[in-house]
């Protein structure tokens, strides 16, 4: 088997005279024009691309995986043999990063290579967690019932990934509004109506001294009041990469934050048992189920939950007394985990698990986004009544001083 070692940046022509750009690996030119020519591209120019380049690979969206799993499984399942599959998915692609990494299993199956091990040559694109149920799906001769498996969970992450977002967009949105808001008020409203309360003459109260000095630092430093949440970010961002304290830390602190921390709990705990029941289910041990679930939870705090329990399941204990002598996972984590070891019925217990924390996550989800737009309401109001008391308060002192 020739091993693919090398990546080219070429520049082709499709049927419809369109140019197309992007990289693809190969042993050579010659093997680079073929593999184009497999994709219906006739090569302009192509080069080696440098190993000093940095610049990250472009991944695969979700979606893009989801439909690859969904035919797969429909193409396995009707009998059509691995190679015409994957080459059918290929025609079907248009030019993308996509079809440039079908044509390159393709390439690299007719090599010889299984289908794991060429899905290996892309990290990027294919987690290892996938890689390891196609692996086993090729040992068990079930890879169609893996790919289904796939697909189910792949969209159920896709929507999963869509609510947090749908949780955190809408307050992002508001507050946006809000501070532009504020800065108006601050920048332009304040210093004019304030201009004319000193005309006035008289002694101002102590918060309409409060509010000049604020709407001054506005003025003067407006540019760095923008930039130091930027910055402030950025910091926090390189310290918790260089610090594995400070980010087991804010990992820690993110299950414990007033309502966000329970969801985002039940999040983590949703794709385990997800993740967990899909490889158990495929045939993969609870050991490396579990090596291979720690990095999907994304928060160190249960990652380290998970390679303890690991570290006890590996001395002889029972599985339901490893994840309980890590004093993290909820109870009905618990209690499922129990059932399932006892009836035989893990990944069953598991599944019920994830659908349990996935339609609380929906509820909480639901329930907080009916809560946002009365609190940033009052909020805003809040601002806004500080700001028309403290400038109208006077003006009526004074005028009442007059009469």
């Amino acid at each position: 088997m020739n091993k693919v070692s090398q990546e080219f940046l070429y520049k082709a022509m499709d049927k419809q005279g369109s140019i197309v750009q992007g990289r693809l690996v190969a042993n050579n030119i010659n093997d680079l024009e073929m593999r184009l020519e497999r994709m219906e591209l006739d090569i302009i120019h192509c080069r080696l691309k440098k190993s000093h380049n940095y610049l990250p690979l472009r991944k695969v969206s979700r979606r893009d995986l989801i439909s690859f799993c969904f035919q797969m499984e429909n193409l396995s399942r009707a009998g059509v043999p691995l190679l015409e599959g994957l080459g059918d998915l290929r025609d079907s692609l248009p030019q993308s990063r996509f079809r440039e990494i079908v044509s390159s299993l393709i390439e690299s199956i007719e090599a010889g290579a299984s289908l794991s091990a060429a899905m290996a040559n892309f990290p990027e694109s294919f987690s290892q967690i996938f890689i390891s149920l196609i692996e086993t799906g090729e040992k068990t001769g079930e890879l169609s019932r893996v790919f289904q498996h796939l697909a189910e969970t792949l969209k159920w992450h896709d929507e999963m990934v869509a609510k947090t977002k749908k949780l955190l967009m809408y307050p992002a949105f508001m507050g946006i509004i809000i501070i532009g808001v504020w800065f108006f008020v601050m920048m332009y409203l304040v210093p004019q109506l304030i201009s004319f309360i000193q005309n006035l003459g008289g002694e101002l109260p102590l918060h309409t001294q409060i509010l000049i000095v604020v709407s001054n630092l506005f003025i003067e430093y407006w540019l760095l009041i923008l930039i130091a949440p930027v910055l402030a970010f950025l910091a926090l961002k390189l310290a918790l990469q260089s610090s594995y304290r400070l980010s087991f830390f804010v990992d820690g602190l993110k299950l414990r934050l007033w309502i966000i921390g329970p969801i985002f709990e039940k999040i983590i705990f949703a794709r385990f048992a997800t993740f967990f029941a899909l490889l158990y289910s495929s045939g993969i041990t609870v050991l490396e189920s579990i090596e291979l679930c720690k990095t999907l939870t994304g928060n160190l705090v249960i990652e380290n939950a998970l390679q303890q329990v690991g570290e006890n399941i590996a001395e002889g204990c029972s599985i339901s007394e490893s994840f309980e002598q890590a004093n993290l996972f909820p109870p009905l984590l618990l209690r499922m985990i129990q059932v399932g070891e006892t009836t035989g019925e893990l990944d069953i217990a598991l599944s019920n698990v994830s659908y349990f924390y996935n339609r609380e996550v929906k509820e909480a989800i639901e329930q907080i986004q009916t809560l946002i737009e009365p609190v940033m309401t009052v909020i805003l109001g809040l601002l806004l009544a500080w700001v028309i008391l403290s400038v109208l308060g006077p003006i009526y002192e004074i005028i009442s001083g007059f009469t």
